[in-house]
Order: structure tokens, then sequence, then C-alpha cells
């Protein structure tokens, strides 16, 4: 498993915000996609030694643009928007991406919303990129459990899942039992803290998150032989997110060794 950290945890000139990662240890980023969009950050990052794991593409979506949404020309806006993300990522080196659900429950919507995602699995795919939803509480996919069967349910072998602690935690599910389901269709994982209510990424054992539950969390993780990424999602309102980073960072490297 290899630590990263979101980029967007730190605010400033992008290029004072890849010398701080850099600063705290991190060889790793997870970006939006606007992101290293000029060469001479591209460039900094390298010497940096900062190598790209991930990339959210629901940052930045269109307004009012959805994957699931019923207007085909909204639906074909978040189409372009992903799919130009995911040429974006490629370009990088990242090796995930991924997105969060939209907001409409219906059958319908869930429907478009599976179509959508099985073009871009498979336009991923292509560039040899996998391609992961992130379940996120307040969306048509609030629960971890409810999107892995959704996502195996649609068949499509370039779908995964992307874990996030923090949800996890809002919707009061086993971290264990969620990473053991999961198995081969998990392709990356966000470790964030809250207070079980709001997802605040706060740093971590700051709200509700154990030692004991990131210890079982990890073990699981090496049960299901997981090798990817580790990335730390905190919000850039903390009062010091570099400290919060460092404690977290931390937190994940001594646990890992336990």
């Amino acid at each position: 498993m290899k630590l990263a950290c979101c980029a967007w945890a730190l605010t400033g000139p992008e290029a004072d915000v890849l010398r701080q990662i850099q600063d705290l240890g991190f060889g790793w980023i997870d970006l939006q996609p606007g992101d290293l969009r000029k060469d001479k950050d591209r460039r900094l990052a390298t010497q940096l030694g900062l190598r790209v794991s991930c990339l959210g593409a629901s940052f930045a979506m269109p307004v009012g643009a959805s994957l699931d949404h019923a207007d085909s020309r909204m639906r074909s806006g978040a189409l372009e928007h992903v799919t130009k993300a995911i040429r974006h990522a490629a370009t990088l080196g990242a090796d995930t991406v991924y997105v969060i659900p939209g907001a409409d429950d219906s059958p319908a919507a869930l429907a478009r919303f599976g179509n959508s995602l099985a073009e871009l699995a498979e336009f991923a795919s292509t560039l040899g990129i996998k391609f992961a939803v992130e379940h996120f509480p307040g969306t048509s996919l609030p629960t971890a459990k409810g999107t892995l069967a959704y996502i195996k349910g649609l068949g499509h072998p370039n779908l995964y899942l992307l874990y996030d602690s923090g949800h996890i935690q809002m919707t009061d599910e086993n971290p264990s039992s969620v990473i053991h389901d999961a198995g081969e269709c998990l392709a990356y994982v966000h470790f964030d803290d809250n207070d079980g209510a709001g997802d605040l990424h706060w740093a971590l054992l700051d709200g509700v998150m154990t030692e004991e539950t990131l210890t079982k969390t990890f073990r699981a993780l090496e049960d299901i032989g997981y090798s990817g990424a580790i990335s730390l999602e905190l919000s850039p309102a903390l009062q010091n997110p570099v400290d919060a980073l460092a404690r977290s960072r931390d937190i994940i490297l001594r646990t890992m060794r336990a």
C-alpha cells in the first residue's frame, strides 16, 4: 500500500501546495480535473517526486449537469466532463478515476447513471485506468454496501468501489465487512474522520474513529490483498490543515507498521 494525500486539503498557489505536500513526506497525490494543467506545475511535481494516484472527476462538473440527468444534453455535458478528466488522469499517470452518485434515487435515474458509468468505465479501460464510484451519504447511493451491490449489478469489469472511512462512519457500517465484501472490487481508499453525522473531513482520531477501528480496517485491507493507495482526504477549512495532515500521516504509518 502507498500513502497519498488529496491535494485539495491545502489552499494557495499550486506550486506552494505541491511543496507543502512533499515537505509532509507524501509521494502520491489525489487531484481534481483542473489540477496540474500547466507545464511548469507538472514539471515541479516531477521534480518533487510527487506521483498522481487518483483523480476525482466529479469536481468542477458543469452547472446543472449530472451523469443521471433526465435531459440527454445535461447528461452529455457530464459525460464529456468526466471523459476529459479521464484523459487528463491518463496523461498524469494516475491509475484510478472516480465519480460520486447523483441525488436522484429513482429507478430511472439509477438506470441512466448505470449507463453513464458503463460507458465511462469502458473508455477508462482503454487507457488502463480503473473507474470507481464513491459511496456518498445524501446521494442516490448513500451506503458502501448498497453502492457495492449496485456496481456488481452493472456487471462491468472495470467498475470499482472507492471506500471512504468518513462516509462509513456516517452510515454506521462495519469497515471490515465492507472491505471483505468488496474484495477485488475495491479500487481506492480515502481516510478521514468526523463526528459520525457530518462529512467534516477531520484529522484521524479527532472524531469517532478509534485506533482499534483503524487497526481492524487495515487488517481487512491486508486480508483482501489490497495494494493500492491509502489517501488522506482532509478539509482545507480545518484550523491547521498542515498539522492535521502531519498527525494523520503519522497515525497511518504507525498503524501500517503495526
